[in-house]
C-alpha cells in the first residue's frame, strides 16, 4: 500500500465500486481500457493512479472526479478549512487537485481548484457523465481546452461554461502553469 492515506483510501473505493457494480477486473477492463494488471496494482495501491486513469474510471462508473474524490473523504460538515481540503497530485501530468467544496456525497454542486504544470495536457476520452455541466474560472497563467473538438484559449480572468458529452483536453504553455477553479453542477 501506498504511504499516502488519500491513495490508499481512493483504492480501496475503487476497487468496492468495481465490486459494487458485480464487475470482474476483466470487465472493467473493457468499460474504461485500462488494461487487467493496471487495475488490480491500482486497486491494491500499488501505484497511484493517473488522471486520464481516474477520468476513464469515472467514466466506466458514470461519476465525476470530485464525487469519486468525495466518496473517498470523510463525511459532511459544512465549513472545510484550507488546511483540512484534500490535495491529490498526479506527478506525470504535473497536476494538482484540490477539493474546495465541503464533501457531501447527498449534495451535486462541486468545486474544485486545480494547477496544470507548464507544458502538459490531460484528456479524457469520455465524460463521466453525458451532459455534465463544467464552469472553469482561470485564476493565473494560460489554458487551452478542447472540448468535443472545440478549442477554447483562456486567459487569466476568463470563465468557460460548457457541458460535456465527449472527449476533451486541458493543455497549457510551454511557459505558463494554469491555475483555476472549476464547478460542477
Amino acid at each position: 500500500m501506498s504511504e499516502n492515506p488519500i491513495d490508499n483510501r481512493l483504492a480501496d473505493r475503487l476497487k468496492s465500486l468495481r465490486l459494487e457494480q458485480d464487475w470482474s477486473l476483466d470487465h472493467l477492463a473493457g468499460q474504461s481500457g485500462i488494461s487487467r494488471a493496471s487495475l488490480s496494482r491500482i486497486e491494491n495501491g500499488e501505484v497511484s493512479p493517473t488522471a486520464n486513469i481516474l477520468g476513464r474510471l469515472c467514466s466506466a462508473y458514470g461519476l465525476t472526479l470530485s464525487r469519486l474524490m468525495q466518496m473517498v473523504e470523510d463525511d459532511y460538515t459544512p465549513l472545510i478549512r484550507r488546511t483540512e481540503q484534500e490535495v491529490w497530485h498526479d506527478p506525470n501530468a504535473g497536476f494538482f487537485r484540490r477539493s474546495i467544496s465541503p464533501p457531501a456525497q447527498q449534495l451535486a454542486g462541486e468545486a474544485i481548484e486545480a494547477e496544470l504544470q507548464a507544458n502538459q495536457s490531460i484528456a479524457y476520452d469520455r465524460p463521466p457523465r453525458d451532459g455534465l455541466e463544467h464552469h472553469l474560472f482561470l485564476l493565473e497563467g494560460a489554458l487551452e481546452i478542447t472540448i468535443n473538438g472545440q478549442s477554447h484559449c483562456l486567459q487569466a480572468g476568463d470563465c468557460l461554461r460548457y457541458r460535456l458529452s465527449g472527449p476533451s483536453l486541458f493543455r497549457t504553455q510551454p511557459d505558463s502553469v494554469a491555475r483555476y477553479v472549476l464547478f460542477t453542477v
